[in-house]
Parts: C-alpha cells; structure tokens; sequence
C-alpha cells in the first residue's frame, strides 16, 4: 500500500494510520483520494477505510474488477472500504461508475451505494439512514453487455 498525502498520523498501538491533506492511496488496482484517509488494520491483517473528501469535492474510490477490462469508480461524501468482506460503502451523493474499457457503461446514483465486490452486488437506497422521508431517489443507467460472437464463435457474455 502506498499513500501520499501533506501529513500524516500512525498510532502504532491502535494500528491506526490517519492521512491528511490530498491524500492519496493505492494499493494494487485500488485507488482512494480525499482530503482525509484513516486505514486501521486488525489483528488478521484486514485493513478497513475510511476516505472523507478534501472541501468542495467528493472522496474517490476505483478499483479494477478482477478478469475482466472493467473498472468501478464511485464518489461521495463519505467512503468506507472493508478490505476483509471486499465492500465498499458510498455515502451521501453517492455516485457508481462501471466502465468497461475506457467507456462509461453503468451509472447510478444514490443516497447509499453498497458495492460487493466478490458477488458484483449493487444496493442503492435514494434516502438519508436514519430518515423516513420519501423524497430520495435512486438513479441508474445500465447499459447490456456486449453479446456479439467472439473469435471462437462463442457469445461473449
């Protein structure tokens, strides 16, 4: 894991590491940007995260899915990451990209998006936790896959 930020606070008891200031992390596919990342790790090893966003902006999650040429983008007010379940949580304006190559495929959009990335599970709720109002909804743009023959006359799926 790499992270590149302005400062940086390691509680090495607490095995927790706080970045803050254009903070930036990769590790592998994975990509977090905000104004703020705190990264704990347990006593397994499994790393949990949480990116708040610089003022102004959203934070920033991407990450490749693994065998095949699509990557997951999301936006929001707030993202948590569990390294152990593999989940990604986007909080507030919360916005989820699929891009399959360099082209937009999927878009929605969310009080709450939910990301399972070992099943590719979407959950979306258009309202605020907590609330009762019905005025939030959930957006989405799902474009088919692609089914045409590939090289071996199979359709792709």
């Amino acid at each position: 894991m790499n992270v590149e930020a302005d400062a940086l606070r390691h509680d090495d008891l607490k095995q927790v590491s706080v970045f803050t200031g254009r903070a930036v992390l990769t590790k592998g596919t994975l990509v977090l940007r905000g104004g703020r990342i705190e990264i704990r790790e347990d006593a397994q090893g499994y790393q949990q995260g949480l990116v708040l966003p610089e003022a102004g902006r959203r934070a920033f999650f991407r990450q490749k899915r693994e065998g095949v040429n699509e990557f997951i983008e999301a936006e929001g007010q707030r993202i948590e990451y569990d390294g152990q379940l593999d989940r990604v949580t986007i909080l507030d304006q919360a916005e989820v990209r699929r891009f399959r190559g360099a082209v937009l495929a999927d878009q929605m959009n969310g009080q709450r998006i939910v990301y399972e990335n070992l099943t590719d599970v979407f959950t979306i709720d258009g309202q605020r936790p907590g609330t009762t109002s019905s005025g939030g909804r959930v957006r989405a743009t799902l474009v088919p896959k692609d089914k045409t023959p590939d090289s071996t006359g199979s359709r792709r799926p």
